[in-house]
């Protein structure tokens, strides 16, 4: 048997291809070999030109790999990849597909059991850090599945990856990007909202922003606060109830004097409001009543 581990990559769009590009450029290295499969035929030829195999379908690509990476668009795109490479010839024990796509909660489970009818192993593997993340390898790989079939994408998501998490079984990985994203795309919204504040004072709100990356690079972000290993209520005079509790008193005045300016300009900031109702008992202290 060949130490050679074969990897097809399914689906190079926007993360995909460079996803499959950092594989190609270390398939030596990294004791890997690759083969490419997508609809559009340019990043096909991309990869070729970059060191990949093109196959005809995926089917025939996961007759010839050990590990599949499938990163398409959305559930049912993944669906019908999986119906393909579970009908193709060839395919059965010894394959591992990995999803990479983020998906309803439900759907790697379901996914799984399918496979399992041929023999295939399935992990729920998405990725978190974009397009750049994916051209430097320095994505956050999420996976839920088995010991066993997490064994057998580690190699492949070790150069995809500069951090890799077996989250748990099948299914966490998606839940665990799925919670990622949700504080992410809030945090986009609440941007929006300081944005409209800070132009209806007059501000020049491309300089925000640059103030807000500067200034988020050295705290870390929102990520800043999230170290303890529970969301249970603080016991006073703990270490966090100590920590948390000068950052609770620099919010709450901060959002006040935001939200009374807000007022005064006319300017509707829910989710602020909602910050100011909420952060203190989201750190852990109690409800006022």
């Amino acid at each position: 048997m060949s130490d050679i581990i074969r990897v097809g990559f399914v689906g190079l769009g926007d993360i995909g291809k460079p996803m499959a590009t950092r594989l190609a450029g270390r398939q030596t290295a990294s004791g890997l070999s690759l083969g490419v499969f997508d609809l559009a035929t340019a990043p096909v030829e991309e990869l070729v030109a970059a060191g990949a195999q093109a196959a005809d379908s995926a089917g025939g690509l996961a007759a010839r790999s050990d590990v599949l990476c499938v990163m398409v668009n959305n559930d049912r795109q993944v669906r019908a990849v999986l119906d393909e490479v579970l009908a193709a010839p060839g395919v059965g024990g010894g394959l591992t597909v990995a999803v990479h796509a983020t998906v309803a909660p439900e759907t790697p489970a379901e996914l799984e059991a399918i496979a399992a009818r041929r023999g295939v192993r399935l992990v729920d593997a998405p990725v978190s850090g974009g397009a750049m993340g994916a051209g430097t390898g320095e994505l956050a790989a999420l996976v839920g599945g088995s010991a066993e079939a997490f064994a057998a994408v580690r190699p492949v998501l070790d150069v995809l990856a500069a951090k890799v998490v077996h989250a748990g079984p099948i299914g966490a990985g998606t839940k665990f990007k799925l919670a990622r994203n949700m504080m992410h795309y809030a945090a986009y919204t609440a941007a929006t909202e300081a944005q409209r504040l800070a132009e209806a004072a007059g501000l020049d709100i491309v300089a925000l922003g640059k103030v807000v990356r500067h200034t988020d690079a050295l705290t870390g972000g929102p990520g800043a606060i999230m170290h303890r290993d529970s969301t249970a209520e603080m016991e006073p005079g703990s270490f966090w109830h100590t920590t948390f509790g000068h950052l609770k008193q620099l919010a709450e005045k901060d959002l006040d004097l935001a939200i009374a300016l807000a007022d005064e300009l006319d300017v509707d900031v829910p989710l602020a409001r909602l910050a100011r109702e909420r952060l203190a008992p989201g750190l852990g202290f109690p409800e006022e009543k």
